[in-house]
C-alpha cells in the first residue's frame, strides 16, 4: 500500500505543481495560458521532497497509515489552505451530492425529511407537502423502523439511511413505520419521484392582509420560479405590498439571485462581476417583472450571505426596497466556480468578486440595514419577531 500511496500522490502533486489543474474548464484554460506553470525540474524536486517526508511517515508513524484516497484528499485540502481563501475548498463525494441536490432544488426520492432524535435515538420522518411520502400516508412524527424489510440500526447515520431510502424515479421503496400514538408498525409503499425541495414559503400576514410575506431560504435552480409563483398568488389574494425575508439565507446560485431581482426591477444593473478572465461584466434586469411598483422591504441579518446579498444589495442600491434587520449582512462578495472531479468530489474556486450596482464592495463588511431593529433575548425567548413587526409598520407608514 505504501508504494501505491506514494505513487498516486506523486502523480497528483505533479499535476498540482504544473498548473493547479484540479478539473477541466477554467483551470485547464489557465494552464494553457501559462499561468502557474512550473518547470519539470522544479516539479521533480518538489516530488522528491514530498516522497522523502512521506517515506519517513510510513517508516516511523506509530498509528495506522490511511489509505491512498484519504491521503490524496488531505493533500488537496492542504494545498488549498495555502491560498488563505475560506471559500476555495474541497468537497468530498457524499457532501457534494447533497450540495448538488440542494442547489438543483429537485432529486429522486420520496419527499420526506429524516432526522434522528437525540433523546430516543429513533429515526423520525416528516413528509414534504405535495410529494410522494405524504401521498402514500407517511405522517409527521412517524418512526422509521425498516427500509425494504431491512431494520434501521443504531449504528447507521442519517446520511446512510437517506441513501437507502433514495432511488431512481418510478421505483418503489417499502418503509416500515410506527405512526405517532400507534402500538403496531405498518408497511407503506412509496413510489419514488422527482422531489421538489421548496426554497420559498409565503402567506398573507394576519396583522395586515394587504401585505404578502415571502421567505426565501436558499437560491436554487427553482427559486426564481417559486418566488414568481408566490408573488402572483399573493397578488391574486389581494396583496399590494411585499416583504421578502432573506434572514439566515446563506446564498446559493448567482444566476438564481439575478433572476429573483428581475421580478422587482424592469431594467438596469443588478450585479457587477469582476474576474481576471472576463474583466468586468454587468448583469442587468430585463423587462419581465411581476412586482415592479408595489412597496417592498427586505429582511436581513448576519446570516444573509452571498447570493442573498446580491439581491439585497441590488434592491437597496436601486432604491427599490429598504433593508430592515438587526445587524449588517454577512459580507461575502466573491463568486466560486465549482469543478466536479472524476470520483464525485469537487473543488470550489474563488474566481471573481462582485459589486452592487453602485459599486459597493461588501466583502468583510456586508450591507447596512436602512432600518436597524434591536432584537432582545426576551423577544427570542417569547417568540416575538420585532424585525417583521417593524417591516409591517414601515410599509403601513409608507403607503397611505
Amino acid at each position: 500500500m505504501s508504494n501505491r500511496v506514494r505513487g498516486g500522490l506523486t502523480l497528483f502533486l505533479l499535476v498540482l505543481l504544473v498548473g493547479g489543474a484540479f478539473g477541466a474548464g477554467y483551470l485547464t484554460r489557465e494552464l494553457l495560458n501559462g499561468r502557474g506553470s512550473a518547470s519539470p525540474a522544479y516539479a521533480e524536486q518538489e516530488m522528491a521532497l514530498f516522497n522523502e517526508a512521506w517515506g519517513l511517515i510510513e517508516e516511523n508513524f506509530i498509528g495506522v497509515i490511511p489509505d491512498s484516497r484519504a491521503v490524496t484528499y488531505g493533500v488537496i485540502r492542504g494545498a488549498l489552505s495555502t491560498l488563505a481563501d475560506p471559500y476555495t475548498v474541497f468537497i468530498e463525494p457524499a457532501a457534494r451530492e447533497v450540495e448538488r441536490e440542494r442547489l438543483q432544488g429537485t432529486f429522486g426520492g420520496i419527499g420526506a425529511y429524516i432526522t434522528r432524535s437525540e433523546e430516543t435515538g429513533e429515526v423520525i420522518l416528516e413528509p414534504i407537502p405535495g410529494n410522494p411520502a405524504e401521498a402514500a400516508g407517511i405522517l409527521t412524527g412517524d418512526v422509521l423502523l425498516a427500509v425494504d424489510g431491512n431494520p434501521i440500526t443504531a449504528e447507521e447515520t442519517v446520511p446512510d439511511i437517506i441513501e437507502r431510502v433514495k432511488g431512481e424515479k418510478g421505483t418503489t421503496v417499502v418503509l416500515t413505520v410506527r405512526h405517532p400514538g400507534a402500538a403496531e408498525p405498518v408497511d407503506i409503499s412509496v413510489v419514488r419521484d422527482d422531489i421538489l425541495l421548496p426554497s420559498v414559503v409565503y402567506r398573507l400576514l394576519e396583522q395586515d392582509a394587504t401585505i404578502g410575506y415571502i421567505q426565501l431560504s436558499r437560491f436554487s435552480g427553482e427559486s426564481s420560479t417559486e418566488v414568481g409563483v408566490a408573488l402572483q398568488a399573493l397578488q391574486a389574494q389581494g396583496a399590494t405590498k411585499f416583504i421578502l425575508d432573506l434572514r439566515q439565507n446563506g446564498g446559493g446560485l448567482r444566476d438564481a439571485a439575478v433572476e429573483v431581482v428581475d421580478h422587482f426591477l424592469a431594467d438596469g444593473p443588478v450585479l457587477i462581476l469582476e474576474s481576471q478572465e472576463e474583466g468586468e461584466r454587468i448583469f442587468n434586469a430585463t423587462a419581465e417583472t411581476i412586482a415592479l411598483n408595489e412597496p417592498l422591504v427586505v429582511l436581513v441579518d448576519g446570516g444573509t450571505a452571498s447570493a442573498s446579498e446580491i439581491v439585497a444589495g441590488a434592491l437597496q442600491d436601486r432604491g427599490r426596497a429598504a433593508l430592515i434587520g438587526n445587524s449588517p449582512t454577512f459580507g461575502k462578495g466573491s463568486v466560486q466556480l465549482v469543478f466536479d472531479l472524476s470520483d464525485g468530489s469537487s473543488v470550489h474556486v474563488t474566481s471573481a468578486r462582485w459589486l452592487t450596482p453602485n459599486r459597493h464592495q461588501i466583502d468583510q463588511s456586508g450591507l447596512q440595514p436602512d432600518v436597524l431593529v434591536e432584537v432582545t433575548q426576551d423577544d427570542i425567548d417569547n417568540g416575538r419577531d420585532p424585525v417583521l413587526d417593524r417591516a409591517v409598520t414601515y410599509l403601513q407608514e409608507a403607503t397611505p
